[in-house]
């Protein structure tokens, strides 16, 4: 099978997808681009999740609330002994709904007809990371992804900024609503307790959308754009920020502008004038660094480089960053321009895969739905990449310099392993192999697979192949 199927059809499902189901090659090799551009039509979102935000984070602020209160107890034992059983139930009460959302995002990847846009959400939330190593982020990084990344993937990227940057994920994670702006109303009275001496002006939203989501760390801004876009920011926060005092008030886990702690006044970002407007101040700046050409050119390379190649063609960023200008900001063009380059088409194996790629592949390669979320985090945890928990706002790392190494590679076999024994005899390795990976399955690999001595040890040889481990 592997040689009738052309490498550009192994190319959209293995690399612009997610990894072949059984006889997904064959159904898309008739038109491999027009399958993708597809899967890019309106109304393509994906279903919503079960529970949302404000009512995940009001049950994870009533833990916290109960921990601290019982805590305060007069009598020490009692007080040491509710301590304990909070802190034990906040954890548990995070840790569900982080599996939960985990085992949802990877039943949706490995079950999707869709996988191309499943891949750029994946991307999307990447770009706008927030890390679930800071609490209480675990809770609400599932809920994230699918309320402020998948709606607007086939958007603007305008939109798509607005979404992630005012959601309560991003806002928690980067202490936006720890930032007050020190001639508001209330930095002007925190001025003058010393007790509040803590409140000021925090600039980590502002830098992190500056390098990271829109201009990039080259894109032409100063420090003193980071501190006056900061205080543009001050004032974006979540109601119930707190559970009691100034900042208790609004729906727990929804977007809050408040006008109190908001940086009064204009402000010069970049070269042009921003007139006091509330919200409305920080919407026009985000408006204009949407379509700002470094922006541009910033998206347009990390896309190349995640679907094309590690060193993406000079050719390829340039046509993707024109489609973006030219079409103010719109993301389908844009996907449509990597799609139709013919850079995107000349190697078969471009990629290394990350240990997401290479579990989710391995998932669809089997048409298997994974059904034990704790099972799922402990996998993509020992292979390097737990859900959502890059460590940082730059995200994940997409080159393959930053996934190598003989550590990584030993687990990666190992859990090929551990796969081939769950399998056991019940696949064919070789059948597998042109299944998954149609002419991307060299001469070579399959003898080597074909020559096992078992069908376990076949199948392990193939996931720890060269060949399955790129895309």
């Amino acid at each position: 099978m592997n040689k009738a199927v052309h490498k550009s059809t192994v190319i959209a499902v293995n690399r612009f997808g997610l990894g072949a189901k059984p006889g997904e090659l064959r159904a898309v090799a008739d038109d491999p681009r027009r399958w993708l551009k597809a899967q890019l039509a309106p109304g393509a979102a994906g279903a919503s999740p079960e529970l949302r935000t404000p009512e995940v984070f009001a049950e994870v602020r009533e833990r916290l609330r109960a921990r601290r209160e019982q805590a305060q107890s007069r009598e020490p034992e009692a007080a040491a002994n509710n301590r304990n059983d909070n802190r034990n139930t906040y954890a548990r009460t995070v840790r569900r709904h982080y599996l939960e959302q985990v085992g949802q995002r990877y039943r949706r990847a490995a079950s999707t007809a869709a996988p191309f846009r499943e891949r750029l959400v994946h991307f999307w939330s990447n770009h706008f990371a927030v890390s679930a190593d800071k609490q209480p982020i675990p809770a609400l990084a599932g809920l994230y992804e699918d309320e402020a990344i998948r709606p607007h993937v086939g958007g603007s990227f305008a939109e798509l900024l607005f979404a992630a940057e005012r959601h309560p994920a991003m806002i928690l994670y980067l202490d936006n609503q720890r930032s007050v702006g020190p001639n508001s109303p209330l930095g002007k009275r925190a001025n003058r307790r010393s007790r509040e001496r803590s409140f000021g002006l925090n600039e980590n939203l502002a830098r992190e959308i500056l390098e990271l989501h829109t201009l990039g760390v080259d894109g032409g801004y100063t420090q003193a754009d980071v501190s006056r876009f900061a205080e543009v920011l001050t004032g974006w926060s979540i109601g119930g920020a707190s559970d009691r005092g100034r900042f208790a008030d609004g729906t727990p886990g929804t977007f809050e502008f408040r006008e109190a702690i908001h940086e009064p006044g204009s402000k010069t970002l970049l070269g042009k004038r921003y007139a006091e407007d509330g919200l409305g101040q920080g919407e026009q700046v985000l408006r204009d660094l949407a379509l700002h050409p470094s922006t541009a050119r910033h998206l347009a390379l990390k896309l190349a480089r995640h679907f094309v190649a590690d060193e993406p063609p000079a050719a390829t960023v340039d046509r993707l960053a024109s489609a973006y200008l030219e079409n103010d900001g719109q993301l389908v063009p844009v996907y449509e321009a990597l799609i139709d380059a013919e850079e995107s088409w000349d190697s078969l194996q471009a990629k290394y895969k990350t240990p997401h790629d290479f579990v989710v592949s391995t998932y669809r390669a089997f048409d298997y739905v994974p059904d034990n979320n704790r099972g799922t985090a402990a996998t993509l945890d020992l292979l390097g990449q737990a859900p959502w928990r890059p460590g940082s706002p730059a995200g994940w790392p997409d080159s393959a310099r930053d996934w190598g190494g003989a550590d990584a590679l030993y687990k990666r076999i190992e859990w090929s392993n551990t796969v081939a024994r769950i399998a056991g005899n019940r696949a064919d390795p070789v059948a597998l192999g042109d299944s998954a990976l149609g002419s991307a399955f060299s001469e070579r690999s399959r003898r080597s697979v074909a020559r096992a001595e078992s069908r376990l040890q076949g199948t392990t040889l193939l996931l720890a192949s060269p060949d399955f481990q790129r895309r």
